[in-house]
């Protein structure tokens, strides 16, 4: 009995136990790794499809720019073009549409503007504007040849008779603000890029 009450009373060894904490990662720090990886690889092949088709077709961006030619318009004459699907008209005005235009005050207009800033420089003969109404999106005329250009001599709406002068400045009608100048550049002396 002396001899078990000595081994009773003698040290047990005592062998530390591994938890992995001394290394690092733990196994839960590696689950936990794992799961959150696995849930941004799914959540990115959920959302990679919804993002890309959001994006602008083909058909789409080739209509976001459009260039024209505008080496062959003479003064006077106004060319139609399309420009994300709505009409754009091109003028090159006469020295008497350009006089009529600069003649009027900006400050007497409902929407002031001059015709330098609706123009670029150095091409102040060269209007480029929308062909579309301010007031309800319909296309005026005096763009193409024997068409009515209104009291202004520039465009007339025929939907409620909104008339535009030369530069394609409201001076009658319902609609509320000018013809709308797109951006354009020129990209060369005869071309320009609107878009």
């Amino acid at each position: 009995m002396a001899d078990t009450a000595a081994t009773a009373n003698s040290e047990i060894p005592v062998v530390p136990v591994d938890d992995g904490a001394t290394d690092g990662v733990r196994r839960r720090d590696f689950i936990n790794i794992a799961a959150l990886s696995t849930a941004g690889v799914g959540g990115a092949a959920v959302l990679l499809p919804l993002i890309s088709q959001m994006a602008p077709s083909e058909d789409v961006l080739a209509e976001s720019v459009t260039e024209v030619d505008v080496g062959d318009i003479e003064p006077g004459q106004a060319i139609k073009a399309v420009f994300r699907k709505q009409p754009l008209f091109v003028r090159r005005l006469t020295e008497a549409e350009i006089a009529a235009a600069n003649g009027v005050s900006a400050d007497s207009l409902r929407d002031p503007a001059t015709l330098d800033e609706r123009t670029k420089e150095g091409n102040h003969d060269l209007l480029v504007t929308m062909g579309v109404c301010t007031h309800l999106g319909c296309v005026p005329l005096g763009a193409a040849e024997g068409e009515v250009k209104g009291e202004f001599g520039g465009y007339f709406c025929p939907c409620h008779g909104s008339h535009y002068d030369t530069a394609g400045r409201i001076r009658k009608g319902p609609a509320p603000t000018n013809l709308e100048v797109p951006e354009y550049a020129f990209t060369s002396d005869t071309t320009i890029t609107v878009g």
